[in-house]
């Protein structure tokens, strides 16, 4: 039985190096128990058992902490850093229609959820593409 866990450990290990997103480690680790019980423990139904459950345990008390440390940190580029900025309407900005907002001393192509007039202040709420998503400054 232990040829049959060696296998399932290598072909997991081929697939997360594939991968690279924290997919089957865990199913990797408890392979290698389970190859270790195999020596042990003479039915495969138990063997498995293990292998699942313990392969399920050690994924839902990793990955989350896990992926937190993993990721990566996001760096602001430049069009990133004019989120939460103020801009002032420069062409009129018509419900779900493009107009022109300026920000940061820059012209943008700007939509809204709602009209805005020439010369309201807005607040850049996200970018889509090349376009400003912007919302009317409630002072």
């Amino acid at each position: 039985m232990w040829v049959i866990w060696l296998i399932i450990v290598v072909l997991l290990t081929i697939l997360e190096v594939i991968t690279i997103n924290l997919v089957s480690v865990w199913f990797i680790l408890s392979g290698i128990i389970s190859l270790f019980l195999s020596f042990v423990i003479d039915s495969f139904y138990v063997q498995f058992g293990i292998f699942v459950g313990l392969g399920l345990v050690l994924m839902l008390l990793t990955r989350p902490y896990l992926t937190k440390k993993l990721a990566k940190k996001r760096i602001a580029t430049n069009l990133d850093r004019v989120i939460g900025m103020k801009g002032v309407v420069t062409s009129e900005i018509l419900k779900f229609k493009v107009g022109e907002v300026k920000v940061d001393g820059k012209k943008w192509s700007a939509i809204s959820k709602e009209n805005i007039g020439v010369g309201d202040e807005v607040i850049i709420e996200d970018i889509d593409g090349v376009k400003l998503i912007v919302r009317k400054d409630d002072k």
